[in-house]
């Protein structure tokens, strides 16, 4: 992923926290009545001291009961207004920060949602549920509790040191003097314990994005009985985990265990220089007293910005990794002006000398000067053996990626000079690799085309034959079938992803075998289905079965990325190439996967 921020950049600021600024600003409301709660707090305690110093001159000298009681009354006012204005502080800053993560949430997710397959080709989908997660959650923090803090921290500590210097400017330049001493090694540890923050959080993600790739594979990992393999292996990731926090937790540890030590031991030392006044007549008593509780206050809040600037930095990572994926470009995007395609698609599909390699292996070309046309409505076949490019074409046809060279179109219309949606939208695609989403019959069908009817989506199931086990489910068309589809068989899942399919309705239909997972009772009835489907749209199929390529119009032979052979299959079986020795094959063991699983 990308990095938008040099090494040295990363231990030297909280930069990666100004990304959070807008979404805070969408909330002034929220912000004013945090302010207004944090300053009124503050100035509340500021006045506590001022209070004790009359009453301690004042009432305590002369044992004026009357006075020290009104004094007490007056406090337990201002205790009152404390605890509102702390209230208050509690629910505004705490709701922005709900508010503002959810918006960062739906923000990454909806920017992952638009970037290209390329990305995902190397990027784990755990690591970024990781970043949704739990970053956005020390984000939360900062945005929430751990700015507040650190607010009326601020306000309290320059509030008080403000206060020091009205009541003794002398006492005042001993605890000044003393600043520097204390402020210059909380940077210098804030640098350590933001880069190993980071370090924390990125090994956390690795060990996440590890458990996720075993969980999602549970009936493989206990078929292969490797549930001690993985767990070991995930017990090494999240001890690395531990190993990283701990050492940020011990980096925080020492910086919180430097700033409360130096702070008040400068307190003690200005009680004491205080104390000698207040013996030589120089000092009242309660003018110390004052000063004291103003030095505890100050010593107070510094303390706690040291434990603030360690979350800060903590969540100062997690934004970074966040804006990491927000700095992702996709690979593929709609150009400035985009070309439409003609209102009613015909469905032409072309490619001229077409050449693309994957991102991930750019060493190896996919397809390599591939060349073909396929007319409105026809039905062609593409055949070969695994690693012939069968796939690619099917990506590039959707533009999941653009070709290296060449051009594919389609009705006409270069698709890269047409925006990847609008392109999208006249296709249909039936994966051999269905995906099913942990959710109800009906959602998994209307996937096809949000918004369809109930009538329609029942249509689609039963053109499909779906409609059959669906009905026989616990709560019919409106029973969850669980992640990736687990409750279901493997031609269940294949019929379910051709209703989706035939609710789509669109003039291209891209078929990777869709029927290699039926039984031959279901294949017959499904491959009427899809029959009457295809009539007046483009078909391409990814061919497995010798049934599929006998009712093609056209059969296209792929090996090495190009197009080796073309014709029908008596034709090509004529002669006596690729094709032939495939199709003779199929025939002699009697094998369903005629042409091996699609790359």
């Amino acid at each position: 992923m990308a990095d938008p921020l040099s090494a040295d950049e990363r231990r030297r600021s909280l930069k990666p926290l100004q990304r959070v600024f807008p979404y805070i600003a969408r909330y002034r409301g929220l912000v004013v009545g945090a302010g207004i709660s944090l300053t009124l707090a503050a100035v509340t305690t500021l006045a506590l001291p001022l209070a004790v110093r009359r009453m301690i001159d004042n009432g305590f000298s002369t044992s004026d009961s009357v006075f020290i009681a009104s004094y007490f009354g007056m406090l337990m006012i201002m205790a009152a207004v404390l605890a509102l204005a702390s209230a208050g502080r509690y629910y505004f800053v705490i709701t922005l920060g709900e508010r503002v993560v959810a918006d960062i949430r739906r923000d990454v997710f909806s920017h992952v949602t638009t970037l290209s397959p390329a990305f995902f080709d190397t990027a784990q989908s755990g690591e970024i549920i990781s970043r949704l997660a739990a970053d956005t959650t020390q984000v939360k923090s900062a945005v929430g509790a751990t700015a507040s803090v650190a607010l009326r921290n601020v306000i309290l500590g320059l509030g008080a040191l403000a206060m020091m210097v009205v009541t003794s400017p002398k006492l005042s330049g001993l605890v000044i003097a003393a600043i520097p001493i204390i402020v210059l090694p909380l940077v210098a540890f804030g640098r350590s314990v933001r880069r190993r923050s980071r370090q924390a959080q990125d090994t956390l993600a690795n060990a996440t994005a590890y458990a996720s790739e075993q969980i999602g594979a549970v009936r493989t990992l206990q078929a292969f009985t490797n549930e001690g393999l993985v767990t070991n292996r995930f017990a090494a990731a999240v001890e690395g985990a531990f190993a990283a926090a701990r050492a940020s937790v011990l980096a925080r540890a020492l910086l919180t265990f430097f700033a409360i030590f130096m702070v008040f031991s400068s307190v003690v030392a200005v009680l004491w220089f205080g104390s000698r006044d207040v013996l030589s007549g120089t000092l009242s008593p309660g003018t110390l007293g004052q000063f004291l509780l103003y030095s505890v206050f100050a010593a107070g809040a510094l303390g706690a910005l040291s434990e603030v600037w360690g979350e800060l930095s903590q969540a100062a990572g997690a934004a970074e990794r966040l804006t990491e994926i927000l700095a992702e470009k996709p690979g593929i995007e709609a150009p400035a002006r985009p070309k439409p395609l003609p209102t009613t698609t015909k469905g032409a599909i072309e490619f001229d000398n077409v050449s693309f390699s994957y991102p991930a292996r750019p060493d190896r070309a996919a397809v390599h000067g591939l060349a073909f046309k396929v007319k409105p409505g026809e039905t062609v076949a593409i055949v070969g053996p695994s690693g012939a490019g069968k796939s690619t074409v099917f990506s590039l046809i959707l533009r999941f990626y653009d070709p290296e060279t060449g051009t594919v179109k389609i009705d006409g219309l270069d698709l890269t000079e047409a925006d990847p949606l609008a392109v999208r939208q006249r296709i249909a695609i039936v994966p051999q690799d269905v995906t099913i989403f942990a959710a109800s019959a009906r959602d998994n069908i209307a996937f096809g085309r949000p918004g369809a009817s109930n009538a329609e989506i029942e249509a689609a199931a039963k053109a499909a034959l779906a409609d059959e086990f669906i009905l026989k489910l616990q709560n019919g068309y409106d029973t969850p079938v669980g992640e990736r589809g687990v409750t279901l068989s493997g031609g269940q899942r294949q019929r379910m992803a051709i209703a989706r399919a035939i609710l789509r309705d669109a003039p291209i239909l891209l078929l990777d075998e869709a029927t290699s997972a039926l039984d031959a009772e279901s294949e017959t009835l499904v491959q009427e289905a899809l029959e009457h489907l295809m009539r007046g749209r483009t078909t391409l199929v990814i061919a497995h079965r010798l049934a599929t390529v006998l009712k093609a119009d056209r059969i296209l032979v792929m090996d090495n990325g190009r197009i080796v052979e073309e014709g029908t299959h008596k034709s090509l079986v004529a002669k006596g190439g690729i094709y032939a020795k495939l199709a003779k094959l199929q025939f002699e063991t009697g094998a369903s996967a005629f042409m091996g699983a699609a790359e």
